[in-house]
């Protein structure tokens, strides 16, 4: 897809992850996330539209600007626990998730220092082919998660 490109990473540091569906704690694939939790919410700085494609797999899509700021958790990861959820996340393979640098802030923090973080986002395409979809949301919720059929 053109103008996606998977930033690489340092295999011997960590690096910020911002989760905002199923990755994050206490959700569906958090055992795949094996980070460690940066306390707090957060959110991210631009608002990127949240969909829930098909009413049910939560979709971030890569167009900032529109939509909500997106509230979620910021992990720290090592490229080996990075690597994990890429596999998860099909990054690299057609209709998979692409992993880009995204700006965040804390929620409860001000004024709020961003940190640049990795986030997945999927291209506006993938909610062409679905029947229904629901959004922009700001957060993917457990009652969200619920309806999420593997």
């Amino acid at each position: 897809m053109p103008g996606f490109t998977t930033p690489q990473v340092a295999q011997n540091s960590m690096h910020l992850l911002f989760v905002y569906g199923s990755l994050k704690e206490g959700f569906p694939n958090f055992h795949v996330n094996k980070g460690r939790r940066v306390p707090g919410r957060y959110r991210t700085v631009q608002p990127y539209p949240l969909f829930l494609a098909n009413g049910q797999l939560p979709c971030l899509l890569a167009a900032p600007g529109s939509g909500h700021q997106v509230l979620g958790q910021l992990f720290e990861v090592s490229a080996t626990e990075l690597a994990a959820m890429d596999s998860l996340e099909k990054v690299g393979e057609p209709g998979g998730y692409r992993r880009i640098t995204i700006e965040v802030e804390p929620v409860e923090m001000s004024p709020a220092r961003s940190h640049d973080a990795f986030a997945y986002v999927q291209h506006e395409s993938r909610l062409a082919g679905s029947a229904t979809h629901v959004g922009p949301i700001a957060e993917y919720t457990h009652e969200h998660a619920k309806s999420l059929h593997w």
